[in-house]
């Protein structure tokens, strides 16, 4: 494709427009504050996005702290590679699997609690600066803890410390309290066409 030197020179001078509003616009924001971060909706990829964000941190140098609430002990493909960075990533899976797999609310509440003590515990650590809270989002839509007490929490999280929450259908509350709200929408997914769930995609 050639471009003339007329159409170079319109080019150059719109870029350097947008480049002169992208700047100002930057320049205006001078807040830092740990944020309060929920992933959430239908669609794939809530918690993949966490875990990107995750070592993104860690690339950084920071320490980091992942609670799972709702999957079991899955061997999964990020929590492999995520060890490699030793006791740079505090990791625990609390959950007992899937609501439809344990039948049993009574032993789902007790395991949603400890998952949240945990949380509080890695809150309190004043060496981790980002933590996930993976599928909270479902513990707090079958009620398994209360939800004023979790968004309390959550919004009274010390200043400089990043928290990420995943999970489908985020309570109008926690997103009312989130910095970030990312809705994941399903436009197509594999499942719908028989294709099981495969190592290294989704787990």
């Amino acid at each position: 494709m050639t471009i003339d030197e007329a159409e170079a020179s319109r080019h150059r001078a719109k870029m350097a427009k947008r480049k002169a509003v992208q700047d100002a616009e930057v320049a205006s924001k001078t807040v830092e504050k740990g944020l309060l971060i929920v992933n959430t909706g239908p669609g794939k990829g809530k918690s993949t996005a966490a875990f990107g964000l995750m070592l993104r941190a860690l690339g950084h140098g920071w320490r980091v702290g992942v609670v799972q609430f709702i999957k079991g002990a899955w061997e999964t493909g990020e929590r492999k590679a995520l060890d490699a960075f030793g006791d740079r990533i505090v990791w625990h899976t609390m959950g007992e699997g899937f609501t439809w797999e344990t039948q049993d609310k009574a032993r789902d509440i007790e395991a949603a609690g400890r998952a949240f003590a945990k949380a509080r515990e890695l809150m309190a650590d004043e060496s981790i600066r980002l933590i996930v809270l993976d599928e909270l989002n479902i513990a707090l839509r079958y009620d398994y803890l209360p939800l004023d007490a979790v968004v309390a929490a959550l919004s009274a999280r010390r200043a400089d410390l990043h928290i990420v929450v995943t999970g489908r259908n985020a309570k109008p509350e926690l997103i009312a309290a989130a910095d970030l709200v990312t809705e994941m929408t399903l436009v197509k997914h594999h499942f719908a066409a028989g294709v099981k769930a495969q190592q290294g995609i989704e787990f």
